[in-house]
């Protein structure tokens, strides 16, 4: 079947595995011990291809981090260069948009070295990394947005557009008390963690305009160590990873197909993909008809996150930080957390590609990458949101979520 089809399908006979959004190790284990039990063939080499191990910078542990040497620090200096940059963007005439923040509308004549540095980490070196320094509290919220916007374009140039609805920024923000009736919310605008997963873009961005007053923390895991864990001991399944026959649930009674795992063109294995439409969640359960996984499937599931979980790397980020993830290189995951009236988490997102480090688009993702960074129809509505709020369908139905 072609990857880009999407399927209606019957109702399914078999409800499928017993497996949750919020993974649980015991059953992991448990599905673990009965499936080797069974016997079943399994592959004893990784597909054709692939490597046995991924030898490259972004293969890490998270013991690896004794302190915080991913963080650049913005002095006074760096500080006062992006205030001048955000005065000139501010002097140039006609209307503006925050689509027109770029290089030349915001100059960093001296910062932008650093910032090449980070997209060079970002794409060749570790895969993450944290720009702290700034004050959100200083700006008023365009200036913020402008602000993140010029910084950012030194590191990935392009920003991707973010759910059919064309939003090319998401506040990531609880608004359970300001929307009624919304106790079943999407994650961005709810208080829950959130498994390991990767979003559907290039770098992804969190600016950080206020932290939890408890909770929150941010957690990074290494694809590629992930990916080297399980190469190791069940090589068989690297195959099941990388099959195109996993089926997403992105529309009710609607389902399409498409592999976890690629093997990038001159980087090696990489994985894309988060839980949800894979395994539904209590806010978004899988739509009536759409096929179940297999119980191989969803051992395999599990074994990424477990394994993500066993070398993860913990950081609590700060007001004014910038964390830049190289989405085809790290998961990421989240705490739950709690606000107080002083302390309200809000982060705003960004989904970003540098066209010239970009690591090359495999086939299987083509689409999608079209959707959010290409000349598609989504793109042409692009919305920029300057303030935190959504729609009330954005907020509690998958069908115009970002996944």
């Amino acid at each position: 079947m072609n990857l880009d089809t999407l399927v209606a399908t019957p109702t399914p006979a078999w409800p499928g595995p017993d497996i949750q959004w919020d993974p649980s190790r015991e059953m992991y284990r448990a599905r673990a011990e009965a499936l080797a039990d069974l016997k079943l063939p399994r592959e004893a080499a990784v597909p054709d291809g692939f490597p046995d191990r991924v030898r490259a910078a972004w293969a890490w542990d998270g013991a690896d981090f004794a302190g915080d040497d991913y963080v650049v620090r913005l002095g006074r200096a760096d500080v006062d260069e992006v205030e001048r940059a955000l005065a000139y963007y501010k002097s140039l005439s006609g209307t503006r948009t925050p689509a027109d923040v770029c290089r030349e509308t915001f100059p960093l004549p001296r910062l932008q070295r650093t910032l090449k540095g980070v997209a060079n980490v970002l794409h060749l070196g570790r895969g993450f990394s944290v720009i702290r320094g700034l004050k959100p509290q200083n700006y008023s919220a365009l200036d913020n947005v402008i602000i993140y916007l010029g910084i950012t374009s030194y590191v990935a140039e392009r920003r991707g557009c973010q759910d059919s609805s064309g939003n090319m920024i998401i506040h990531i923000k609880d608004l359970g008390n300001e929307v009624p009736d919304s106790d079943m919310r999407q994650s961005p605008y709810a208080t829950n963690g959130q498994p390991f997963h990767t979003d559907v873009c290039d770098i992804l961005a969190m600016y950080v305009q206020e932290q939890a007053q408890h909770g929150g923390e941010s957690h990074l895991a290494s694809g590629a160590k992930v990916y080297n864990e399980i190469a190791a001991k069940r090589p068989d399944v690297i195959h099941t990873l990388s099959d195109p026959s996993w089926i997403f649930d992105k529309i009710p009674a609607y389902w399409n197909t498409r592999a976890l795992l690629f093997n990038y063109e001159g980087k090696g294995p990489g994985f894309c993909f988060s839980r949800r439409p894979i395994t539904g969640s209590p806010t978004s359960p899988r739509s009536p008809g759409v096929p179940p996984m297999t119980e191989v499937q969803a051992e395999a599931l599990d074994m990424v996150h477990f394994t993500a979980v066993d070398h993860a790397l913990t950081m609590r980020l700060q007001r004014g930080d910038i964390q830049l993830i190289n989405n085809l290189a790290v998961f990421h995951a989240r705490s739950g957390f709690i606000d107080s009236p002083t302390h309200t988490r809000h982060i705003i997102r960004l989904w970003l590609r540098n066209e010239e480090l970009a690591w090359k688009t495999p086939e299987g993702l083509q689409k999608t990458w079209f959707e959010k960074y290409g000349d598609s129809e989504r793109r042409k509505i692009a919305r920029w949101n300057i303030r935190p709020g959504a729609t009330r369908e954005r907020i509690l139905f998958r069908s115009d979520s970002c996944s």
